[in-house]
């Protein structure tokens, strides 16, 4: 059976169980769930997110929680796998009886968690993740984070294509629902100048071999090389390539942001390009607050915060604030209605504003171009509209 299949089948089985307006709230507790993956092959990822998940709902409840409720965190691992994921989602749904699910980790785990969440009136809120499915079409019960992948990697080529004149452009994409937005992008904007890929490559996910895929990109002599692909893939396909003494430019997927890259490439991913909308946190970043959270997240976990940290941080701190703004009545209607009231500006970490309305759960729709820069990643690009 497919995931569509299973996920309709699971939706239906437990609809008679669809719990009430207030389902996963007590005069006590807020009850939330997050779905992540802590054992497989983003699990560098899904450790920091959750981590961050505790600390900042420890921060919220040490001062009196929202409107007098502490926040409940029950967490699962979806090894990255969509099935799990969607069984982690009938789970939190059914036994748990969660109010939402917060910052859902992986495209196409969050992809297969969704109808059982919307069926059952359970918020899929900013999910880390990246597809236009994760709000669009427009529902009440589903608000996304980030730009779709193809709409991200448009604007990330078209800015490059802007600064210089690639000649042969190839791309290295993971065969799933993420790697597929990432090159259905890069065609649909080449095609806009009346260009094309001279080579496309694919891998399965999980994969720790690209010594053909960089050959058969090196003998189309590439000279911008489009990665649809995440952490260690990342950091696997530009080794493989160094070692062959292919380099030519590479530009990665918002799903190849991360503080691990450097970490793990060493010098080798020196040049790598990516796109965002939240800064990495650095021990000696210039804004003193940056610093600070930083220096919190290392005391307490005693590693480095990342990228997904912040992601996990500005999810729940915007939870926090919309479920503020309901006042002691919380219910998801409610919560519905404050979503389109609450305006955030920009944060004090850089993180992004807030704004989302009936027909538009977008809630981030900019993002700018960043480059390793001696094993650091640095802006290098003004702000890029997605036209999300």
């Amino acid at each position: 059976m497919s995931i569509k299949a299973y996920a309709a089948a699971a939706a239906l089985s437990i609809a008679s169980l669809a719990a009430s307006a207030t389902q996963g709230v007590t005069d006590k507790e807020i009850v939330l769930g997050v779905i992540t993956d802590l054992s497989g092959p983003i699990a560098l990822y899904g450790k920091e997110a959750r981590n961050a998940f505790l600390m900042k709902a420890d921060e919220i409840n040490a001062k009196g929680g929202i409107n007098g409720r502490k926040i409940k965190l029950i967490i699962e691992d979806n090894a990255y796998d969509p099935k799990r994921a969607l069984m982690a989602a009938q789970k939190l749904v059914v036994r748990d009886q969660v109010f939402a699910v917060l910052g859902h980790l992986g495209t196409a785990t969050a992809l297969a968690a969704q109808p059982i969440l919307l069926e059952n009136k359970v918020y899929n809120f900013l999910p880390q993740a990246a597809s236009k499915e994760l709000y669009d079409p427009p529902s009440p019960y589903k608000i996304g984070l980030a730009p779709s992948y193809h709409s991200m990697a448009r604007a990330s080529l078209a800015h490059l294509l802007s600064k210089k004149k690639y000649e042969r452009i190839g791309i290295l994409y993971q065969d799933d629902e993420m790697g597929q937005d990432v090159l259905r992008g890069m065609e649909d904007y080449l095609k806009s100048i009346n260009r094309s890929l001279v080579e496309k490559t694919s891998y399965k996910r999980g994969a720790t071999d690209f010594s053909s895929q960089m050959a058969k990109l090196r003998a189309a002599n590439c000279d911008l090389v489009l990665l649809g692909t995440t952490l260690r893939e990342a950091v696997g396909a530009v080794l493989e390539a160094r070692k062959l003494g292919f380099n030519p430019e590479f530009l990665a997927s918002a799903a190849s942001y991360s503080n691990q890259v450097p970490a793990l490439g060493g010098k080798a991913m020196d040049g790598l390009y990516a796109a965002t909308f939240t800064p990495i946190p650095y021990a000696d970043d210039p804004n003193p607050a940056v610093r600070a959270y930083y220096e919190a997240y290392k005391k307490r976990f005693n590693e480095d915060p990342g990228l997904y940290s912040m992601y996990s941080n500005y999810t729940l701190d915007v939870f926090a604030k919309v479920a503020e703004k309901v006042g002691p009545n919380l219910t998801t209607e409610a919560f519905n209605q404050a979503l389109k009231t609450v305006k955030l500006q920009p944060d004090e970490l850089g993180n992004p504003g807030f704004d989302v309305s009936d027909n538009h759960r977008l809630a981030v729709r900019k993002i700018r171009l960043v480059q390793i820069v001696d094993g650091k990643w640095r802006v290098v690009s003004d702000w890029l509209d997605t036209k999300e």
